[in-house]
Protein backbone atom coordinates (compact mmCIF):
# COMPACT_ATOMS: atom_id res chain seq x y z
CA UNK A 1 0.00 0.00 0.00
CA UNK A 2 1.58 3.59 -1.23
CA UNK A 3 0.79 6.36 1.08
CA UNK A 4 -2.12 7.83 -1.19
CA UNK A 5 -3.93 4.56 -0.79
CA UNK A 6 -3.52 5.05 3.20
CA UNK A 7 -4.44 8.57 3.38
CA UNK A 8 -7.59 7.73 1.40
CA UNK A 9 -8.17 4.77 3.59
CA UNK A 10 -7.36 6.64 6.77
CA UNK A 11 -9.03 10.16 5.93
CA UNK A 12 -13.09 9.38 6.67
CA UNK A 13 -12.13 8.43 9.86
CA UNK A 14 -9.05 10.08 11.43
CA UNK A 15 -10.70 12.90 12.74
CA UNK A 16 -12.84 10.45 15.03
CA UNK A 17 -9.62 9.31 16.49
CA UNK A 18 -8.49 12.87 17.06
CA UNK A 19 -11.97 13.18 18.85
CA UNK A 20 -11.99 10.04 20.82
CA UNK A 21 -8.33 11.07 21.79
CA UNK A 22 -9.64 14.52 22.77
CA UNK A 23 -12.20 13.42 24.95
CA UNK A 24 -10.11 11.01 26.74
CA UNK A 25 -6.80 13.38 27.34
CA UNK A 26 -8.50 16.22 27.10
CA UNK A 27 -5.77 18.13 25.99
CA UNK A 28 -5.47 19.42 22.29
CA UNK A 29 -1.63 18.61 21.64
CA UNK A 30 -2.02 15.34 23.66
CA UNK A 31 -5.03 14.02 21.39
CA UNK A 32 -2.72 15.56 18.50
CA UNK A 33 -0.05 13.48 19.49
CA UNK A 34 -1.60 10.42 20.20
CA UNK A 35 -3.62 10.66 16.65
CA UNK A 36 -0.22 10.83 14.77
CA UNK A 37 0.96 7.62 16.73
CA UNK A 38 -2.14 5.63 15.84
CA UNK A 39 -1.71 7.07 12.58
CA UNK A 40 2.13 5.76 12.73
CA UNK A 41 0.99 2.52 14.24
CA UNK A 42 -1.87 1.61 11.52
CA UNK A 43 1.14 2.90 8.74
CA UNK A 44 3.68 0.07 10.04
CA UNK A 45 1.30 -2.33 9.89
CA UNK A 46 0.77 -1.49 6.11
CA UNK A 47 0.24 -4.88 4.44
CA UNK A 48 -1.68 -6.07 7.81
CA UNK A 49 -4.31 -3.67 7.59
CA UNK A 50 -6.32 -5.53 4.40
CA UNK A 51 -7.04 -8.55 6.95
CA UNK A 52 -8.74 -6.57 9.38
CA UNK A 53 -12.65 -6.69 9.01
CA UNK A 54 -13.08 -3.10 10.07
CA UNK A 55 -9.66 -0.63 9.62
CA UNK A 56 -11.88 2.24 11.66
CA UNK A 57 -12.59 -0.11 14.30
CA UNK A 58 -9.26 -1.27 14.66
CA UNK A 59 -7.52 2.36 14.46
CA UNK A 60 -10.60 3.40 16.77
CA UNK A 61 -9.21 0.46 19.41
CA UNK A 62 -5.53 1.45 18.95
CA UNK A 63 -6.28 5.32 19.96
CA UNK A 64 -8.59 4.19 23.13
CA UNK A 65 -5.47 1.74 24.12
CA UNK A 66 -3.10 3.82 23.39
CA UNK A 67 -5.30 6.98 25.38
CA UNK A 68 -5.62 4.78 28.46
CA UNK A 69 -2.06 3.72 28.51
CA UNK A 70 -1.48 7.38 28.32
CA UNK A 71 -3.53 8.26 30.99
CA UNK A 72 -1.59 5.31 33.65
CA UNK A 73 1.06 6.46 32.69
CA UNK A 74 0.27 9.26 34.34
CA UNK A 75 -1.24 7.76 37.10
CA UNK A 76 -4.50 9.99 36.14
CA UNK A 77 -6.80 9.08 38.52
CA UNK A 78 -9.83 10.96 36.74
CA UNK A 79 -10.95 10.96 33.30
CA UNK A 80 -12.76 14.20 32.36
CA UNK A 81 -14.59 14.53 28.87
CA UNK A 82 -14.81 17.89 27.57
CA UNK A 83 -17.01 18.58 25.09
CA UNK A 84 -16.11 22.17 22.81
CA UNK A 85 -17.07 20.44 19.33
CA UNK A 86 -20.27 22.12 19.75
CA UNK A 87 -21.68 24.80 17.90
CA UNK A 88 -24.36 26.53 17.11
CA UNK A 89 -25.81 29.02 14.15
CA UNK A 90 -25.59 32.70 16.13
CA UNK A 91 -28.29 32.45 18.56
CA UNK A 92 -29.55 34.61 21.16
CA UNK A 93 -27.09 35.23 24.15
CA UNK A 94 -29.43 33.81 26.78
CA UNK A 95 -29.75 30.70 24.76
CA UNK A 96 -26.07 30.53 24.39
CA UNK A 97 -26.00 30.71 28.46
CA UNK A 98 -28.72 27.99 28.96
CA UNK A 99 -27.12 25.82 26.59
CA UNK A 100 -23.85 26.26 27.85
CA UNK A 101 -24.85 25.73 32.05
CA UNK A 102 -27.45 22.60 30.42
CA UNK A 103 -24.08 21.26 28.34
CA UNK A 104 -21.67 21.99 31.49
CA UNK A 105 -24.56 19.81 33.56
CA UNK A 106 -24.23 17.08 31.10
CA UNK A 107 -20.54 16.72 31.09
CA UNK A 108 -20.63 16.60 34.84
CA UNK A 109 -22.64 13.82 35.22
CA UNK A 110 -20.75 11.59 32.51
CA UNK A 111 -17.67 12.56 34.15
CA UNK A 112 -18.98 10.98 36.92
CA UNK A 113 -19.62 7.71 35.25
CA UNK A 114 -17.51 4.81 35.16
CA UNK A 115 -14.35 4.59 32.99
CA UNK A 116 -16.39 1.78 30.24
CA UNK A 117 -19.56 4.10 30.39
CA UNK A 118 -17.95 7.11 29.95
CA UNK A 119 -16.34 5.68 26.86
CA UNK A 120 -19.97 3.82 25.58
CA UNK A 121 -21.49 6.68 25.85
CA UNK A 122 -18.65 8.70 23.86
CA UNK A 123 -18.85 6.26 20.76
CA UNK A 124 -22.60 5.51 20.55
CA UNK A 125 -24.12 9.16 21.47
CA UNK A 126 -21.00 11.34 20.28
CA UNK A 127 -19.26 9.39 17.40
CA UNK A 128 -22.58 7.69 16.62
CA UNK A 129 -21.09 4.00 15.93
CA UNK A 130 -23.17 0.96 15.73
CA UNK A 131 -23.52 -1.64 18.34
CA UNK A 132 -21.52 -3.69 16.36
CA UNK A 133 -18.52 -1.64 15.45
CA UNK A 134 -18.23 -1.03 19.28
CA UNK A 135 -18.73 -4.45 20.09
CA UNK A 136 -15.19 -4.72 18.17
CA UNK A 137 -13.41 -1.89 19.69
CA UNK A 138 -14.31 -3.05 23.31
CA UNK A 139 -14.28 -6.61 23.36
CA UNK A 140 -17.87 -7.12 24.88
CA UNK A 141 -21.17 -8.19 23.66
CA UNK A 142 -23.37 -6.17 21.87
CA UNK A 143 -26.14 -6.84 24.68
CA UNK A 144 -23.80 -5.61 26.94
CA UNK A 145 -22.88 -2.57 25.56
CA UNK A 146 -26.63 -2.07 25.74
CA UNK A 147 -27.18 -2.74 28.95
CA UNK A 148 -24.06 -0.47 29.96
CA UNK A 149 -25.42 2.21 27.77
CA UNK A 150 -28.96 2.18 29.35
CA UNK A 151 -27.69 2.19 32.82
CA UNK A 152 -25.37 5.27 31.99
CA UNK A 153 -28.15 7.30 29.99
CA UNK A 154 -30.09 6.55 33.42
CA UNK A 155 -28.07 7.48 35.49
CA UNK A 156 -27.34 10.80 33.93
CA UNK A 157 -31.30 11.66 33.37
CA UNK A 158 -31.00 10.96 37.32
CA UNK A 159 -28.66 13.21 37.68
CA UNK A 160 -30.31 16.23 35.66
CA UNK A 161 -33.73 15.49 36.97
CA UNK A 162 -32.52 16.09 40.48
CA UNK A 163 -30.58 19.30 39.49
CA UNK A 164 -33.57 21.07 37.54
CA UNK A 165 -35.84 19.97 40.38
CA UNK A 166 -33.76 20.74 43.51
CA UNK A 167 -31.17 23.41 41.94
CA UNK A 168 -27.28 22.89 42.49
CA UNK A 169 -26.01 19.02 44.03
Amino acid sequence: MNQNEFVLIVAPFKDKVFRLAKRLLVSTEEAEDATQEVLVKLWSKNGGLSSCSSIEAFAMTITKNYCLDQLKSKRADNLKIVSTNYTDAAPALDKKLEDNDSLNWVERSISQLPEQQRMIIQLRDIEQYEFEEMAKMLNMTESAIRVSLSRARKTIREYMTKTHNYGII
